[in-house]
């Protein structure tokens, strides 16, 4: 959970949206038995900054994460995420082992993993107890630059009913322990167990975020904003408003249309807040119903409208959501590369769906298995 690598001296952005930059967190498995393993010697060289620029070492040894740099146009994104893909497969191999592109692994266990030995660790596990030692989920961040904090919090504020359809979109979650949930991402459930996780409450000003933030640093739940586990959060080290809500987009394609679409919506919905246009109104109740129902099910049939109140056919909710930022994508001459990118999730589904499909053809979690690290090596170059 470290941010894009900012070199130093980086400015924040003038415009919000002007910068996007993507964390990734990946599982580590054996390329054989392809189980979850850990590395103390992958670990070490991430620990020590020697496994390569953009890799990072996690809370437990079963994974890794990786920052892209800042980036200004899709195609520079593109590429810093092959190339941050390309840094975790070298790292990982360190240890004869492959980096795993999912949020959870269809037959592995919490109960296997160790906690990385590193103080920042240690420390969460003494703040948090069972809760850390229990993360075996990855994600998937978005940073997007924005020039203060005042901008971030009322893009936050208006963001909360759009957040469920963005992880609909993401899902690579089905198994946990063994077992198909149901679910599209079960990481999202699973991270519901924290007090810190979820879709925040308006903040309304800048100074009604930063008092929510002391009375959480007084109570003992976190040290610092960087312990804001929210969907989404304005970044405590960057310049920039945090998406924290998708699963980990197995594909590459998943991963540049999702940030393509939460960078696009910063810029809708910073010019919104200029023009000083009403925060969309969401009961938290019904906010959480949509995230649980975009969870459970995806892409695959409806999602929950929490400003409506009602049921809508995912592809419409998803269709709804682009129609919004038509305007800015074609502004921005990312419209097409959208449109692309979104024929492409419609024609060959979700992570979530592409494993299940792979389990009902061959009832062999290993099968499955491999088809993400395959699905996750493909575009790297």
């Amino acid at each position: 959970m470290t941010g894009p690598t900012v070199p130093p001296g980086h400015p924040p952005p003038t415009t919000a949206g002007a910068t996007v930059g993507v964390e990734e967190e990946f599982h580590l498995v054996d390329p054989d038995t392809l189980a979850l393993t850990p590395s103390a010697t992958v670990v070490r060289a991430a620990l020590a900054g020697d496994a390569g620029e953009h890799v990072h070492p996690e809370i437990v040894t079963t994974q890794l994460e990786t920052s892209t740099g800042v980036c200004t146009t899709l195609a520079e994104l593109r590429a810093q995420l092959a190339a941050t893909r390309a840094e975790a497969v070298s790292a990982a191999a360190r240890d004869g082992l492959v980096p795993f592109p999912a949020s959870t692994h269809p037959f592995g266990t919490w109960r296997e993993q160790r906690i990385t030995g590193a103080p920042r660790y240690e420390a969460m596990v003494e703040r948090w107890g069972g809760l850390a030692d229990r993360q075996d989920i990855c994600g998937c961040h978005v940073h997007v630059g924005v020039p203060d904090l005042g901008t971030a919090v009322a893009v936050m504020d208006r963001a909360r009913p759009h957040l469920p359809v963005l992880l609909a979109m993401t899902g690579s979650s089905p198994f946990h322990d063994g077992a198909d949930t149901g679910y599209e991402s079960w990481r999202t459930l699973w991270w519901s167990h924290w007090p810190n996780a979820g879709p925040p409450e308006p903040m309304g000003t800048e100074q009604r975020f930063r008092e929510v933030l002391d009375g959480l640093v007084r109570s003992g739940l976190v040290e610092d904003g960087r312990h804001l586990y929210w969907d989404v959060r304005p970044s405590a080290r960057w310049p920039t408003l945090e998406f924290r809500l998708a699963d980990v987009c197995t594909d590459l394609d998943a991963a540049v249309l999702h940030a393509a679409l939460v960078r696009s919506l910063v810029r809708v919905l910073a010019g919104r807040a200029e023009r000083a246009e009403p925060v969309p109104e969401a009961r938290p109740e019904l906010l959480r119903a949509a995230r649980w129902r975009a969870a459970r099910d995806g892409l695959r049939g409806e999602l929950f409208d929490p400003v409506r109140g009602e049921p809508v056919a995912a592809r419409h909710a998803v269709d709804a959501l682009v129609a919004e930022l038509a305007d800015d994508l074609r502004a921005h001459d990312e419209e097409d590369e959208v449109a692309a990118l979104l024929d492409r999730l419609w024609a060959h589904g979700t992570s979530a769906t592409r494993q299940r499909d792979t389990w009902v053809a061959t009832h062999d979690r290993r099968a499955v298995a491999a088809a993400v690290v395959r699905d996750g090596v493909a575009g790297i170059g």
